[in-house]
């Protein structure tokens, strides 16, 4: 503490014990608790920290346990209880916009808000966990005629109040409360930017380091020059390959061009001062022991902070090796392409050949298609022929078949009937037994198709077949007309024609289709 401000506080002291004034000794009192409060909070440098001791010497100059002090955040159109004390404790982090709550209010209005009784207060925040609340007052933080933030005091015992001579102390307390805020928002603001300006300068070196590396390690020859064209870097690269130290080409002009190389460098010089970039430019470089080597180029220009060209960077790849290559290809691909040539011409001839004996397979597969066709032809007509030689053998037959049975056999009967001597008896026989061997191979074919007929079955089939009624069938088999209904009968039904309204004659002419 200073000699001054002890002596005032020495004087405070001598008022108070001396004045009979009750609130000449209150007047007092609080004086002495500003002037050690101002001392206390000018000492803290941390803004959380000093927050903590703003509400806390606060609620000491009124006589509470409960405080709070909101601030503005920064862009933004609300506040937020930063630190609270007491009963506020649990309200950190609320956050009130202009007009809404106590805090609110005092923003709005820019001055002192005492409340009685914070139950019944109309701007109150519709919370019940602020029910609580008795007596409040709110002091505003205001710097450049804007309130930064509004410190918070209350009771919770009905039987407490503020006055208005707590206000105004509290008034006095704000004002170096926020001196004290925005000493520490100074501090730490230059704080914070010493500390990005060390940063900034620890990554400038860590960069020229990690650049200088880059360089030094490159297995390309790097040299840096000045606008004068004068060499200021030249990396290990660049002296191993063209056979010159750093000493013989610092503060130097490197005469390394080639004479003819002279003016296609001076043209790519001035297009990189207009402020071109020089990419995979090919030239050539000589060497201390006399080779011209090869090179592809890259160059640009760097500037200084204020944007002006101070120098340029120079890369250069030795290419004489590829450059050797690709000559040897070149000639690679020449002999190859007589090659190719070569084998062209032989491709062609073998093509050709191909072709003829293409062209003679094709008119050898047209010959075949023709013989093909005809021969198919041939084969169809054939098929035609024996189709209807088989019909015809079949008609034959049957014609055969018919004729013995209607033209011979009734005779034949009726011979039987007749009186005959031996003699004819035995011709006749003899007579019977050659017809039924003529007619016996068409007769076995009839019974092949009518499955398990009986002989006489068969025969009075083949003449149902033949449109012979049953009357006419009787006669010429000698039987009895009902013994003809009886095989009708058996015939049906071993054909599955039994109870199938079903022409026999029709399914029995069917069998010859």
């Amino acid at each position: 503490m200073s000699n001054s401000a002890q002596k005032g506080s020495e004087s405070a002291e001598t008022f108070s014990t001396t004045s009979a004034d009750p609130a000449a000794q209150r007047q007092n009192a609080s004086l002495r608790a500003l002037h050690e409060t101002a001392m206390g909070l000018l000492d803290k440098i941390d803004k959380e920290e000093l927050l903590e001791t703003i509400i806390e010497r606060a609620a000491a100059l009124t006589g509470t346990e409960h405080g709070y002090i909101y601030l503005l955040e920064p862009e933004s159109q609300v506040m937020q209880m930063r630190v609270g004390k007491g009963f506020f404790s649990e309200q950190l982090g609320r956050s009130v916009r202009m007009g809404e709550g106590m805090g609110g209010c005092v923003w709005q209005a820019e001055t002192p808000v005492l409340v009685a009784d914070y139950r019944n207060w109309p701007g109150r925040l519709d919370d019940p966990a602020l029910d609580g609340l008795r007596c409040i007052v709110g002091i505003p933080l205001k710097s450049d005629q804007q309130v930064q933030g509004v410190i918070g005091l209350a009771h919770v015992d009905p039987e407490k109040q503020f006055d208005q001579e707590d206000v105004i102390v509290l008034e006095r307390f704000a004002a170096l409360a926020l001196l004290a805020l925005e000493k520490a928002t100074l501090y730490s603001k230059v704080t914070k930017e010493l500390a990005e300006r060390k940063k900034a300068e620890a990554r400038i070196r860590e960069s020229e380091q990690r650049y200088r590396s880059f360089l030094e390690s490159s297995p390309d020859p790097i040299v840096v020059y000045n606008m004068k064209g004068v060499a200021t870097y030249v990396n290990p690269a660049f002296e191993q390959t063209f056979g010159l130290s750093r000493l013989e080409l610092l503060g130097k002009q490197i005469d390394f061009v080639p004479e003819e190389c002279w003016p296609e460098t001076k043209a790519a010089i001035d297009r990189m001062l207009s402020g071109k970039k020089i990419t995979m430019f090919e030239t050539k470089r000589l060497a201390r022991d006399g080779r011209v080597l090869d090179v592809q180029i890259s160059s640009t220009l760097f500037q200084d902070q204020k944007g002006q060209p101070v120098g340029n960077i120079v890369t250069l790849r030795d290419i004489s090796a590829r450059k050797k290559a690709e000559e040897a290809l070149g000639q690679y691909h020449d002999q190859l392409e007589e090659l190719v040539q070569e084998r062209t011409a032989e491709l062609a001839d073998t093509n050709r050949r191909l072709k003829q004996q293409i062209d003679e397979r094709k008119r050898a597969e047209e010959a075949l298609k023709a013989q093909s066709s005809h021969l198919e032809e041939v084969n169809t007509a054939l098929r035609v022929l024996l189709k209807k030689r088989e019909e015809d053998k079949k008609e034959v037959e049957t014609n055969v078949l018919s004729n013995v049975k209607e033209l011979v056999s009734p005779y034949l009967v009726r011979l039987k009937r007749g009186h005959l001597e031996p003699r004819q008896e035995t011709m006749l026989e003899i007579l019977q037994s050659n017809l039924d061997n003529i007619i016996s191979p068409f007769i076995s074919k009839l019974s092949s198709r009518y499955l398990n007929f009986t002989p006489t079955e068969i025969r009075v089939a083949n003449l149902i077949k033949e449109g012979k009624t049953n009357k006419e069938i009787a006669e010429l088999l000698l039987i009895s007309k009902n013994t003809v209904l009886f095989h009708r009968h058996h015939i049906r039904t071993k054909l599955g024609l039994k109870n199938k309204k079903i022409n026999l004659r029709t399914h029995l002419l069917s069998y010859d289709e």
